[in-house]
């Protein structure tokens, strides 16, 4: 047989144990989990003892305090005392105060907690659909106004307490579309520690302005690398050169099972707040689905949550300009916020029930109407719009916008109704996109967006994707188990990850298996923030 031959039936091999481990095994051993989840980074032991004692000492000189997840999940549990000091800090400085509010149920001015996540409850008049569509607003958040502040802090802090990462001797190195390299560089802010920001070049002007006044050593810690939204390898090739410096730790969003568990632990329950919040009083209304663009995956967690309590259908959205997940796809987009081309190793795949990809044409389109006054005009005068509502909606970035029009597709394909209650998160506002909604206009509308644009854009309507296109695939098992091979190309192929650690993936039990996890950190944040004294006032 020749060499070609052998590595073809190689291959065929490889692929078929793919497909037959989705198939023929229901479960994995407790064995086969737990080396999983250890070879995987999922651990509650401390692994480096001089780590840890290195950042205790730094921690306690600069009386910083880790907030659980639990406290995360549930901000009134903090104690009074920690949340009166919050007062005069304010929520967009690096201030260890701010990791207390580095949750849902904040509001823009800074205050909170409140009983709430903040959200908007899109009206049927702008959705065309029965289905209640309701978004938690994720630029409440503090210091990067955007959620993934929490993934930042979910994925680094069980590091900080097994000594898996030491702020007095390393660099944390965060790879990204955006606005996750953002949150960690705020979090390395507090630590005093370097925070490297690794991202593609064409990402807007706003997140490289802030990443130029919030990391230390701006010509070496932003590092542009090329393409946009959809040039994810290119971010891995780049951590993979840097990870050769072994002062240099990569933290993957893409790839941390902990960017899963905290949306798990703390997105899950926020959203289930708001769920029993917009529906008390509704005899009938039920969880219908949660909605999030792929993106590191980290968010599709709190579908996790959502669908073991309320049984609701989870689904995955991504830009029709790049279909990965719809139909093995390529190509470029401008939804910032979502990375493409590849399967994130965290997305649990098997669990998926539905696939929308949304054309960026469509969310250009709602960026331009919700926020312009012409925009916001129409949809008060002429659409009958309330205006504290179109208020709102300027708290809508592109993936916002993208996670909306998902839902809409959700709820017409599969008929839903008023008692129908859809929730999902607007990442971040429209706030990072200033210059590129400027540039957008000055393309496409020369005499500048009018009323006349703006009735343009809204009789195209959400329901129809603004002018865009929408495509919604349910996914059936054979449809489960394509996009979970795909995977492997990224995963095994390209960045080593132990093919039988890919495979596990695919077997609800070694995702039902990690939720003790959150549990056992809390125990050892807890005991760290004994260690450091950072918490001995409250």
């Amino acid at each position: 047989m020749s060499a070609a031959a052998t590595i073809c039936v190689v291959a065929c091999r490889v692929s078929g144990a793919i497909l037959r481990g989705m198939t023929n095994a229901s479960t994995l051993s407790d064995t086969e989990i737990a080396r999983a989840h250890h070879s995987l980074g999922l651990t509650a032991e401390v692994s480096d003892e001089t780590a840890y004692a290195n950042t205790v000492e730094r921690f306690r000189l600069r009386r910083i305090a880790l907030p659980t997840f639990a406290e995360l999940a549930d901000p009134s549990t903090i104690p009074a005392a920690r949340l009166a000091s919050l007062g005069g800090v304010d929520r967009n400085e690096p201030d260890a105060a701010n990791l207390f509010r580095v949750h849902w149920f904040n509001q823009l001015d800074g205050s909170g907690p409140h009983d709430v996540p903040d959200y908007v409850e899109l009206p049927s008049e702008l959705t065309g659909v029965d289905a209640r569509i309701v978004l938690a607003l994720g630029n409440r958040f503090p210091m990067i106004r955007a959620h993934k502040v929490l993934a930042a802090y979910a994925c680094l802090a069980p590091r900080l307490v097994t000594g898996r990462f030491d702020p007095t001797q390393q660099r944390a190195v965060w790879p990204s579309t955006g606005n996750y390299a953002r949150g960690g560089v705020a979090i390395s802010r507090i630590m005093d520690c370097r925070g490297v920001a690794v991202l593609p070049a064409g990402m807007s002007k706003a997140r490289f302005d802030w990443l130029e006044q919030w990391t230390l050593d701006p010509a070496n810690d932003i590092v542009r690398t090329p393409g946009t939204e959809s040039n994810v390898k290119e971010i891995y090739d780049a951590c993979n050169e840097m990870s050769l410096d072994p002062t240099n730790v990569i933290i993957n969003q893409f790839s941390e099972f902990s960017n899963h568990l905290g949306h798990y632990s703390v997105t899950g329950p926020a959203l289930e707040r708001l769920f029993e919040h917009v529906s008390a009083g509704q005899s009938g209304a039920r969880l219908a689905a949660f909605v999030s663009a792929s993106g590191s995956a980290g968010t599709l967690g709190a579908g996790d949550y959502l669908k073991d309590h309320h049984g609701c259908r989870i689904v995955a959205a991504e830009a029709l300009e790049c279909p990965t997940l719809l139909e093995n796809g390529y190509g470029e987009h401008n939804i910032q916020g979502i990375g493409d081309k590849h399967v994130p190793l965290i997305h649990n795949v098997m669990n998926t029930d539905d696939i929308v990809a949304v054309s960026d044409v469509c969310t250009d389109s709602l960026d331009v109407l919700f926020n312009t006054a012409a925009g916001r005009d129409h949809l008060v005068d002429r659409a009958g719009i309330d205006a504290a509502t179109v208020g709102l909606l300027t708290d809508m970035g592109y993936s916002s916008s993208c996670n909306a029009l998902a839902a809409i597709a959700v709820a017409k394909a599969h008929d839903m109704s008023r008692d129908d209650v859809i929730v999902t998160v607007a990442t971040d506002g429209s706030e990072l996109y200033d210059a590129e909604r400027e540039a957008y206009i000055g393309h496409h509308f020369r005499s500048g967006y009018d009323d006349v644009a703006a009735e343009a854009t809204f009789g195209r309507g959400m329901l129809d994707g603004a002018g865009g296109e929408v495509r919604h695939l349910p996914c059936s098992e054979v449809e489960r188990r394509r996009v979970f091979n795909l995977g492997y190309f990224t995963w095994v192929e390209q960045q080593g990850t132990v093919f039988e650690d890919f495979t596990a993936r695919g077997h609800q039990s070694f995702w039902d298996a990690m939720r003790h996890f959150v549990d056992d950190w809390d125990e050892l944040i807890v005991e760290f923030n004994g260690r450091t004294g950072a918490r001995d006032d409250e």
